[in-house]
């Protein structure tokens, strides 16, 4: 277990730098203020609007980052830093959560595959560590033991799997977002800057969240096999 808990410190290391990173660089791009002084409510419904989608509402979220499109409702929820801020950092999000709703009606396969693994990963990432540890401790070389763990693994590694098809669903959506404030001239040279490094540190805390989630698993694996 000593295996694990540096395994976990590295990647909690990693997340926490690039987390740092993203909230330093969301902080330095609200500073960059739009020309066009529209509001990230308000770039969200242009956007939506351009698509031709008429049934998403934008809305306000409490919090700082908690930005996220909800499919079973159809909103746009957008942080209290977004909602009514005219910066870069506010628009590239913004288009960028749009960009969800946009592959939404356009049906994107990737987002369709993510959807239909939410309820399973959502019972499976709750009891995965539960099970492992009660295949490494409570029954430990045991045939009971190696079996609750197997199946603790394979639990994981839906979460894993699920972590992983989230990646093209979220670049995706940058490039979406990207794309279409290119296309329509929203942003200034600079502005557009902002927005695009903006997303990409956005889109790295997913990469390093899938690597970490796969190092875990492999790490399990490698206990599995070892007992084999």
């Amino acid at each position: 277990m000593i295996g694990y808990y540096i395994l976990a410190a590295l990647i909690f290391g990693v997340s926490l730098y690039v987390s740092n990173r993203l909230k330093s660089k969301f902080k330095k791009y609200s500073k960059v203020h739009l020309q066009n002084g529209m509001s990230g409510k308000e770039i969200a419904e242009k956007m939506l609007a351009d698509h031709g989608i008429r049934d998403v509402q934008v809305i306000s979220t409490p919090g700082m980052l908690t930005d996220h499109y909800n499919p079973m409702k159809k909103t746009v929820n957008l942080s209290e830093g977004v909602y009514m801020q005219r910066n870069a950092a506010a628009a590239a999000v913004a288009a960028h959560e749009v960009g969800h709703a946009v592959q939404h009606a356009q049906a994107y396969s990737w987002l369709d595959m993510r959807s239909k693994l939410v309820p399973v990963v959502s019972v499976a990432s709750q009891y995965s560590q539960w099970v492992i540890l009660g295949g490494l401790v409570l029954a430990a070389g045991t045939a009971f033991g190696n079996t609750l763990l197997l199946i603790g693994i394979i639990m994981y590694g839906m979460g894993t799997l699920f972590s992983f098809i989230t990646l093209p669903v979220e670049y995706d959506a940058s490039n979406r977002a990207l794309a279409w404030m290119t296309n329509k001239n929203m942003l200034s040279q600079q502005e557009h800057a902002g927005a695009k490094d903006s997303l990409k540190w956005a889109a790295r805390t997913y990469v390093v969240a899938a690597v970490g989630s796969l190092a875990t698993l492999l790490y399990f694996i490698m206990i599995y096999l070892g007992r084999e």
